[in-house]
């Protein structure tokens, strides 16, 4: 035998067994919870995460309809306030550049729009009928507070740090403007016309002293 084969067939065994490992590793992450997975989901976490990560979008089971993000403008300790930058734009550019180990920072930013608006399912669909009767809609809980608060300064604190250098000394204060772009329907998709609608919502001034 010589050593060509030699290599090859211990090539094609390392592969097999990475494949394997793999695949075992996948096996646990993705099997329903059981004592196997509670003792072995810590070093399996550690291995898989974050690009060999396992979930079931290959199967689109919620496929996207609408594109979001957020502008961001600041304001300079002189009382200068800048044009809206696109904060969004350059990590999607990014991650377009990236098929391989893409970066995940922006779904930072589309998770943390998600929660702006995510309350608890029941008293959404109380909302949205109360909207609908032309009744009075019942406010917000305290934990819905505070995770709304908790997101507007997190985009805050995003924003700032991309808008570190359009002020001398840095900005005092920063607002931030979120947008959701409803993406047309399946139905339209052949209509040239079709652009979907867009809802832009602008979040309060926020101290740069406040956010840390």
């Amino acid at each position: 035998m010589t050593d060509h084969v030699l290599v090859r067939r211990a090539a094609l065994i390392f592969g097999a067994a990475l494949l394997g490992a793999y695949f075992l590793l996948a096996s646990i992450s993705q099997m329903p919870l059981n004592p196997i997975k509670l003792k072995f989901y810590d070093p399996v976490n550690a291995i898989t995460q974050p690009y060999l990560a396992q979930n079931w979008m290959l199967f689109a089971p919620n496929p996207l309809s609408d594109d979001r993000g957020i502008l961001a403008r600041a304001k300079c300790s002189d009382g200068r306030v800048t044009d809206f930058y696109n904060v969004t734009r350059p990590y999607v550019e990014r991650e377009q550049g990236d098929r391989f180990f893409p970066s995940r920072t922006n779904r930072l930013v589309s998770g943390t729009i998600s929660q702006l608006d995510t309350g608890d399912p029941i008293l959404e669909r109380l909302r949205s009928s109360e909207k609908e009767k032309k009744k009075p809609v019942m406010p917000l809980l305290p934990q819905e507070k505070t995770s709304r608060s908790d997101a507007e300064n997190f985009l805050a604190r995003f924003s700032l740090k991309q808008l570190s250098g359009v002020c001398t000394g840095g900005p005092a204060e920063v607002q931030v403007r979120v947008y959701v772009h409803e993406l047309p329907p399946w139905s339209e998709r052949k209509i040239p016309s079709a652009t979907g609608k867009t809802n832009v919502q602008d979040l309060e001034w926020k101290e740069a002293e406040t956010l840390g």
